[in-house]
């Protein structure tokens, strides 16, 4: 809310100095190896300020020409964001106005840039650079100017840029002039003319555009300067000496030896934006079929290096950890090449297949790049899952800790009071009174050992240690038992049972436990005057017993956390129960191998199901 307040008046008064309300640094990235030594200074910068803001900015072309490596890049992305930073990517023509102007949108007080990279002679012949640009149009915002390793080791008067044309179209080029230029002389001195050396001028600039469009500038140029001598020694006069007497024909040769180099230039450039443009294209798209596969994939890892291999024609990949093999997609053959790239310090990315050049190495590195963040969150969830049992133990225990402190504590309290009561010297009781402290105390204390063998049961299904014994029953004649315990009204549980059902497969006692905390939650939440049901059927190799109540229910988001320890959704607090009913049915029916799962009961309310294995063993008569 400040900063947006800030730059509203900033707006409003049309003031576009910096203000420095707090420190931002912002670091030029040029995509070379300087950039590490450049962002490990502009965090210290920013740290020693206080508070202070990490920004990295790339300026990229508009032309796409003078691209960095994005290996590079990628990599001093990942640096930015370990250091704190954020990092951003602009496009401009002219990367010392897009600098600054970045700088000032971002309300930046200190800006970092590396030391030119040029040697002395480039710089002597091309004036200054980009660095003293920005030293210039800086004005109130502070320049760092960093000296690191790479100063003076560009030598190069033209850069290389990623668009440049293959070797075999520039020996082309080469070729066609070395060729075309004798078969245009031999045609042209057919037909030469004492005033025609503009019309031979114009034909010689024709065959500099073809050898440009075919092998680029430095053939062109080469066609160019071949040329322009074989149009002052055959078509000038006097001939067939490299003399001009007529102050026209030396401005002839001149200004076509000036236009046909412009031409060249201008031809390569547009053959070469044509290249980049198909060049990028089909690397955007090797990049998202990656990515998508990545996304849509189950583990980001594997799905990765599948498409890797797919994308790049490779016959297997392989992926080392400290010299070991941890992934492999892929059967190699027999004389496969092999390429290596580095991940990080202990992870070796290796396809073998084809071999690859040096655009497919650019695009491979931004592989490696992306693989390496996808081990680093494969190993963060690898962790997360060691530790999620730790958090449920420990959230167990805090349930436990808050049930002990509450639940126990009630029927405790009771006890206490009425055994306290009873004792107390001089207080005489009547015997309604006596009894009534008796029987409360007597509850009280029934309460606390159902709560402290439930918490016993609870820990036994956790532990495993479950004393299960099986044996070939009847449902129906576990009920009775289930409705003397339940202790409810006989109006209170509709029962629906077939005439016939095969036996189960159970253990009898924990059968009728699980079927009383059902019907008690049944009961429970059943409106008064409606009857909770159970409901035995057969259906297949197991028996299902529906226990049914016509309540609110559960909405979905509670229902997942139901069968937790310490739940009340079942259990309510003045029923004496510490939420612990329906994990303890689970855990039972789970050791009696049948299960237990919640439906909607049609109208409102919730359905328990419990199924049971049929007993399929042949009895002995």
């Amino acid at each position: 809310e400040v900063d947006s307040a800030l730059q509203r008046y900033r707006t409003e008064h049309g003031i576009d100095t910096a203000w420095e309300a707090r420190e931002r640094v912002v670091v030029a990235l040029t995509g070379g190896p300087e950039g590490e030594t450049l962002l490990r200074r502009g965090a210290r910068i920013a740290a020693r300020s206080g508070g202070g803001e990490l920004l990295a900015v790339h300026v990229a072309s508009d032309d796409g020409l003078a691209a960095a490596d994005p290996a590079a890049l990628a990599a001093q992305r990942v640096l930015v964001e370990q250091l704190g930073g954020t990092f951003h990517q602009i496009v401009g023509d002219r990367i010392a106005t897009a600098l600054i102007g970045f700088a000032r949108a971002v309300h930046a007080t200190q800006l970092v840039i590396g030391v030119s990279r040029r040697s002395r002679v480039v710089a002597l012949l091309t004036g200054p650079g980009t660095s003293s640009r920005v030293i210039r149009a800086a004005g109130d915002i502070d320049v760092h100017m960093v000296t690191h390793g790479a100063v003076g080791r560009r030598s190069r008067l033209l850069p290389a840029g990623r668009g440049n044309l293959s070797r075999r179209r520039r020996i082309a080029g080469f070729a066609l002039a070395l060729i075309g230029g004798p078969l245009l002389t031999l045609l042209l001195s057919a037909t030469r003319t004492a005033d025609g050396l503009t019309a031979e001028a114009l034909a010689y600039q024709l065959l500099v555009i073809l050898v440009a469009l075919v092998g680029g500038a430095w053939p062109a140029a080469f066609a160019a300067v071949l040329s322009g001598l074989t149009l002052d020694f055959l078509f000038a006069e006097p001939f067939y000496t490299f003399t001009i007497d007529r102050p026209e024909h030396w401005i002839a040769v001149l200004l076509y030896l000036a236009s046909a180099l412009l031409v060249s230039v201008v031809v390569d450039r547009a053959a070469r934006l044509t290249r980049v443009a198909r060049r990028s294209a089909s690397e955007s798209e090797v990049l998202t079929t990656i990515a998508g596969g990545v996304l849509r994939g189950a583990d980001a890892v594997d799905a990765l290096l599948e498409r890797t291999r797919e994308t790049f024609g490779m016959a297997a990949v392989r992926l080392f950890v400290d010299g070991e093999a941890v992934e492999v997609h892929g059967e190699p053959g027999p004389e496969a090449a092999i390429t290596r790239v580095d991940v990080d310090d202990r992870t070796v990315l290796e396809l073998l297949g084809r071999p690859l050049d040096a655009s497919d190495r650019s695009i491979l590195d931004v592989v490696a790049t992306q693989l390496g963040v996808a081990l680093e969150q494969r190993a963060l969830t690898a962790t997360a899952r060691r530790l999620q049992p730790l958090a449920e133990v420990d959230r167990v225990r805090s349930a436990l800790l808050a049930a002990v402190g509450h639940d126990l504590r009630r029927p405790l309290a009771v006890a206490t009071a009425a055994v306290t009561s009873l004792r107390s010297s001089g207080t005489r009781l009547s015997p309604a009174d006596r009894e009534q402290l008796l029987e409360g105390a007597e509850r009280s204390l029934e309460n606390l050992a159902a709560i402290v063998t439930d918490l016993l049961d609870v820990s036994r299904v956790q532990a495993g240690a479950l004393a299960v014994a099986l044996e070939s029953i009847d449902v129906a004649d576990v009920l009775p038992a289930v409705l003397d315990d339940l202790a409810a009204d006989p109006d209170a549980v509709e029962l629906h049972l077939p005439e016939s059902l095969p036996p189960v497969r159970a253990d009898p006692v924990l059968l009728q436990r699980v079927l009383v905390n059902l019907l008690s939650n049944a009961v429970r939440h059943s409106p008064a005057g409606v009857p909770a049901e159970l409901a035995v059927s057969a259906f297949g190799d197991a028996v299902q017993v529906r226990v049914v109540d016509h309540g609110p229910g559960l909405d979905p988001a509670r229902r997942a956390r139901m069968f937790e320890p310490f739940q009340h959704d079942s259990d309510t607090s003045d029923s004496g129960g510490i939420g612990l009913g329906l994990a303890l049915s689970r855990g039972f029916a789970e050791g009696m191998g049948a299960t237990l799962e919640a439906e909607d009961t049609p109208g409102g309310g919730l359905t328990m199901v419990v199924g049971l294995p049929a007993d399929t063993t042949v009895r002995e008569p």
